[in-house]
């Protein structure tokens, strides 16, 4: 047999890299793995803790619903108002005209006391009919 004319030529085929390459690249690899268990193990996985991805507070959105202007879908974001009574205003407010105040509203069957009062801080302030552009 005979020898290959330069040492550091692979043995093997020209694909493959040199054995201090493929050494470097399995403890570079053995690193890695040994840095994820080891992170993995300081968050409870041993214990059977689920390990939180998301660590954000949660956030709650402010809205404010103009009754004069809003149609039935937004409407339905105010809380115990579904697609029914959403629907009752905005046909209530065609018919009638705008609603000068938020007790307007009891004038639609199906919001009594309790249901203005819950959506009373979701609702913007009702503007004067002088102030409107147009009149």
């Amino acid at each position: 047999m005979s020898r290959p004319s330069n040492p550091d030529q692979p043995r093997v085929g020209p694909w493959l890299p040199r054995w201090a390459d493929q050494a470097a690249v399995a403890a570079l690899t053995l690193a890695a793995l040994g840095g994820i268990v080891g992170w993995w193990i300081s968050q409870g996985g041993l214990t059977g803790r689920l390990i939180e991805v998301q660590r954000a507070a949660p956030q709650t959105a402010a809205f404010r619903v103009d009754v004069n202007s809003a149609d039935w879908p937004e409407l339905t974001q105010l809380p115990g108002i579904g697609e029914v009574l959403a629907k009752r205003i905005v046909s209530y407010r065609q018919a009638h005209g705008r609603f000068l105040d938020h007790q307007g509203l009891r004038q639609v069957r199906g919001i009594g006391p309790r249901t203005l009062e819950r959506i009373q801080p979701y609702l913007l302030p009702v503007a004067d009919a002088n102030t409107l552009v147009g009149n």
